[in-house]
């Protein structure tokens, strides 16, 4: 969608879907739903899910489809639902190739520094949505910014949690504003931020309850959009599922979280 950087400038945005590409039907029944509350709520919804999960803790833990097939199972999904479409790649020469079918190409969290990366998905004209690396403090993305804005300036930043001794997360929220002052929209990831990597020895773990509360603070904080992985059953997720947030609990979520920005908003205003 051409306009889909200008729109997330001026209204809160969510991006939202399973984890990784486990079926097309669940997939299907997941961006159904998102669709549905996207009309409901008058809101921008990217669907986001993974082709290959490349990162995973265990070489026995489920991937994905594939590049291939995950991408024939994306345009199907962008077709029955009309949503936007964002997914992770993991080498510059898949770039390309997956700018065909999505809005968004992201870069995962792990690979943020990697500069050949990054040219690559800047060079395609499509919105890239940076996340930040575990490892670094918000000002070190100035660097990873100054690597891509010559060649492209549709850009978010997406915060996901800072590591914090071993297997946890933090999340300090002084990150919003100073992610936010390098220009570009900041994007909170409120269920990667709960995860407890690899904190059940052969997969991670996460503590999904506190998705809201997070994600609550991250808006008044500033955040343009929200990032969550959603799944109808959490407990028999095939990637992420202990921080994954049920699908039946996405729209009261993100109805709330539209509230807490409108009163932001007017908090911003009148101040």
């Amino acid at each position: 969608m051409s306009d889909l950087f200008t729109s997330s400038k001026e209204k809160i945005f969510f991006i939202a879907g399973p984890c990784v590409l486990e079926s097309l039907e669940l997939a299907l029944k997941v961006g159904v739903e998102l669709a549905r509350i996207r009309e409901k709520l008058g809101v921008t919804i990217v669907f986001k899910s993974s082709f290959d999960k490349a990162n995973r803790t265990s070489l026995d833990s489920f991937r994905g489809p594939g590049l291939e097939t995950g991408l024939k199972w994306l345009e199907k999904i962008k077709k029955e639902t009309g949503l936007p479409l964002l997914t992770d790649y993991h080498t510059p020469e898949q770039a390309e190739v997956v700018a065909e079918v999505v809005d968004v190409l992201q870069v995962p969290a792990f690979l943020c520094r990697q500069t050949d990366l990054l040219l690559a998905g800047a060079r395609t004209g499509k919105v890239l949505n940076i996340k930040k690396g575990q490892f670094l403090a918000p000002w070190d993305m100035q660097s990873v910014v100054q690597k891509v804005e010559g060649f492209n300036q549709k850009l978010w930043l997406t915060e996901r949690g800072t590591s914090f001794g071993y297997n946890n997360l933090v999340v300090d929220m002084r990150s919003i504003p100073i992610l936010s002052s390098l220009g570009y929209p900041v994007v909170f990831d409120a269920t990667h931020s709960v995860q407890l990597p690899g904190g059940q020895g052969r997969c991670s773990g996460g503590q999904r309850e506190f998705v809201p509360y997070l994600a609550k603070s991250a808006v008044v904080c500033g955040a343009s959009g929200v990032f969550m992985e959603v799944h109808p059953e959490p407990e028999k997720a095939l990637c992420d599922g202990p921080n994954s947030w049920p699908l039946e609990k996405v729209f009261p979520l993100l109805k709330q979280l539209l509230e807490f920005w409108r009163l932001n908003c007017e908090y911003q205003e009148s101040h």
